[in-house]
């Protein structure tokens, strides 16, 4: 969530960090806002909303300065407004600033009033000015601001009069130095700075650092002058445009078929699985698996993988609540956590968590220059590319490709499978980017089916063993993006309580590929005609063939081998959601409420 960016330049700053910001719109934000430093004067512009009304403000109202901060703010002490949005400024100081100060309210009770805003972030420009006052540089008065902090934050703070200065910090909240020619940058990912640079150093927890066109200097977080190793980091501006799509998410869906073929090669050596970084789970009593949201559900599926294709007990925890009922962890077992961003600040805390407890961490993430994958002993890469969509689609079925490839590896190393079934593994897998080829074909029905659906209240999603997981992320899809109720459940879970809410206008969507459960999710199913429920089969020609008679409609998806299933009946769960959210009106790319990457609790 939120989106920073920093500039000490040689040309107008301003046009520049609009675009940047642009760049980083994809991570979630109700206002953003600029500040400069021209001719030693230090002026901000901010508005509430898109970015196009910066934009249009700063046509009205321009701004100058070669060195500036710029924000995209997602709201959390204070609504979106004008006055809540960022760069807060006090006097002669302005901040940028990702995270929560929790804090905030006792620093509030010894600084003066009165106050501008509702937010926490202006609790920090208040104490940096004071410190000003009581004579302290600008860097100094950064570093006794920084020292009176708790909580998540990333920050940059500019000053007035001093036109070659940021100063910033990070505990908690992504941060990141670009480094150009008699230029330098900061940004909240890499994302942010791929048109400006490519050469990279990624803060630490706890680091501060002090920026100038000369370069810069970091300092840990006992105040110690420190080496961060620089990186090149290749963004593709490509994976940034929608190519002739309406929305990103489109875009993102009809890439899989790609991204999986792209992470399938890095897994699989002719006819074995060898991840690019392998880790050995014999001697493990069980592997830990933590993750959020749509990461979460990934992790559902691979429980029914790892104990099914290994013979490994799974426990698979949400990350907000992992840490929080301090639960034990064998030190025997592998700590697994999934993030698309690596940032996921629920999920790295749990991460600190586990780690001198478990035997391992090991990680499954997008970003393998994220903090999740920096602080873990194994980081296994989805290799998904830059996802913008707040719902995610090609990384969820990139992140199920790695765990299924995991479980194969956890069951020959356990002596579970032998070659010959690795072998047929391998074979299906390698199958399964040509049939999500042909899984996109459904997309013209989902358009169509998407009219009916846009004019429910609540849908229900129903699935079992495999495809109960699936159910969950389906209703998760068209919440969050089509902003209508949706609630999952098991199938054998219907008379147990749902039942009560099937009637003529409820559509329930059944997941129903014909494996060994099939006939008994199509028994709950006629439970549910059998009350009028309205009900859409995803299924195979031969699912369809036994049981699509009285359905309201039928989706008919490739036949598949069971196992693998999942990572193709992502598809029409992410079409029906997109193409709902498409004919309701709803923002697809940026939902309301929503941020792609969550990096505060």
């Amino acid at each position: 969530m939120c989106g920073i960016i920093g500039i000490l330049g040689n040309h107008q700053a301003a046009p520049i960090m609009v675009e940047a910001l642009k760049r980083l719109e994809y991570r979630g934000y109700d206002s953003a806002g600029i500040a400069t430093v021209n001719d030693g004067a230090l002026d901000r512009r901010r508005a509430v909303g898109k970015l196009v009304n910066l934009a249009d403000l700063l046509v009205t109202d321009p701004l100058q300065g070669f060195a500036g901060i710029g924000h995209t703010r997602w709201a959390t002490h204070g609504a979106p407004s004008v006055s809540n949005a960022h760069p807060h400024r006090a006097g002669r100081v302005a901040v940028v600033h990702n995270g929560i100060i929790e804090n905030f309210r006792e620093l509030r009770a010894e600084l003066d009033g009165p106050w501008e805003s509702e937010t926490d972030t202006e609790t920090v420009v208040r104490l940096c000015e004071r410190f000003l006052d009581e004579g302290l540089t600008p860097e100094a008065a950064a570093f006794a601001t920084i020292n009176r902090l708790e909580g998540a934050y990333a920050l940059c703070f500019l000053f007035e009069g001093q036109p070659d200065l940021l100063v910033c910090a990070r505990a908690g909240s992504p941060l990141a130095i670009g480094h150009g020619s008699g230029e330098m940058y900061v940004g909240s990912d890499a994302i942010a700075l791929g048109p400006l640079t490519d050469r990279l150093t990624y803060l630490e927890e706890g680091d501060r650092a002090v920026v100038t066109r000369a370069g810069v200097r970091i300092f840990d977080a006992e105040g110690q002058q420190t080496h961060r190793e620089m990186r090149r980091i290749a963004v593709d501006a490509a994976r940034i445009e929608k190519a002739g799509h309406r929305h990103f998410m489109a875009k993102e869906i009809h890439e899989q078929p790609q991204t999986l073929s792209d992470v399938l090669a890095a897994y699989l050596d002719g006819d074995r699985v060898a991840p690019p970084v392998d880790h050995d789970f014999a001697a493990a009593d069980r592997v830990v698996m933590v993750a959020c949201g749509t990461a979460n559900f990934a992790c559902s599926v691979a429980k029914y993988w790892f104990e099914g294709l290994a013979r490994m007990p799974v426990d698979v925890d949400i990350a907000s609540e992992y840490r929080y009922r301090e639960g034990p962890v064998s030190p025997a077992s592998t700590a697994l956590f999934v993030s698309q961003s690596g940032e996921t600040a629920d999920t790295l805390a749990a991460l600190r968590y586990a780690r001198g407890k478990a035997a391992a961490i090991v990680s499954v993430v997008n970003v393998t220059t994220s903090s999740i994958a920096r602080e873990s002993d194994v980081a296994l890469p989805i290799l998904a590319g830059v996802e913008v969509g707040v719902a995610s689609t090609k990384a969820f079925v990139n992140q199920l490709a790695v765990l299924l490839c995991l479980a194969i590896r956890a069951g020959v190393q356990r002596g579970v499978i032998d070659s010959e079934r690795e072998a047929a593994l391998v074979a299906g897998l390698r199958r399964l980017p040509g049939l999500m080829s042909q899984a996109m074909a459904i997309e013209t029905r989902c358009e169509e089916l998407a009219s009916r659906l846009a004019e429910a209240s609540d849908v229900l999603f129903l699935g079992r063993g495999l495809m109960f997981p699936m159910a969950h992320e389906g209703a998760l899809k068209l919440k969050e993006i089509s902003y209508i109720h949706a609630e999952a459940y098991a199938s054998g879970e219907l008379k147990h309580g749902p039942i009560a809410l099937v009637d003529r206008t409820l559509p329930v969507v059944v997941l129903a590929p014909t494996d060994a459960l099939f006939d008994k999710t199509v028994s709950n199913m006629q439970e549910v005609m059998a009350r009028e429920g309205q009900v859409l089969l995803v299924t195979d020609s031969e699912g369809a063939a036994r049981a699509s008679e009285g359905v309201w409609q039928t989706l008919v998806m490739p036949a598949i081998d069971p196992l693998m299933a999942p990572i193709l009946y992502a598809v029409p769960a992410q079409l029906l959601a997109y193409h709902t959210a498409v004919h309701k009106g709803t923002d697809v790319d940026q939902p309301r409420n929503l941020a792609k990457s969550v990096t505060v609790e």
